[in-house]
């Protein structure tokens, strides 16, 4: 009786504190909301690392914003990789981006155990994953913004399959449909003609 009585309590216990930091079931603990993110930028910017982790071209066509220290790539679209029967191009992993999260901490100071947020359009595709992949790989305090930057597609209406709920441009935080070239993540070019 004890034992189920502990186990109850634990999991109201959980399910509490899931629910006071806005985190419904099933979503990873270590998402954070759009406004939450903004807070944190505005709060401790100095002291973590928030970076847009989309393709650079999906950037120019949807928005950025300059919260973010950088825009790093978590994969990279490969035009020369068409899957036609999913009508996509490929997207593998951007061999760089380790190295460029970490290049990019020691510009700011920061060391492996610091805070790290990444946005992607939807916060599942890429933010979630590439936060995963960073907390792998050495880098434990990686977050990600749940909806990301253009949130989920209503999924009724008029308006359905449009991109107009939560995430950071319908949570009014800043933003603009012009890139800031001095953030936005460049393949080299080396020995290309």
């Amino acid at each position: 009786m004890r034992v189920h009585m502990i186990k109850f309590f634990r999991t109201g216990l959980f399910c509490f504190l899931l629910a006071g930091n806005g985190i419904e079931a099933g979503e990873a603990s270590f998402g954070l909301s759009a406004g939450e993110t903004h807070a944190l930028v505005q709060e401790e910017g100095e002291t973590l690392l928030f970076i847009d982790v989309r393709d650079p071209v999906e950037i120019q066509f949807t928005g950025f914003t300059d919260a973010v220290d950088l825009n790093i790539p978590f994969r990279l679209v490969d035009r020369t990789r068409l899957d036609r029967d999913r009508a996509v191009f490929a997207m593998p992993l951007n061999p760089d981006f380790l190295d460029a999260v970490r290049t990019a901490l020691r510009a700011k100071g920061l060391a492996d155990d610091a805070r790290i947020i990444t946005m992607c359009r939807s916060g599942s595709a890429r933010g979630e994953p590439s936060a995963a992949f960073l907390r792998e790989n050495g880098f434990p305090n990686a977050y990600f913004v749940r909806h990301g930057f253009q949130g989920d597609a209503l999924r009724e209406g008029l308006q359905a399959g449009q991109r107009l709920m939560n995430g950071w441009q319908n949570e009014g935080l800043p933003w603009s449909r012009r890139m800031n070239p001095e953030k936005i993540y460049e393949v080299s070019t080396a020995g290309q003609p």
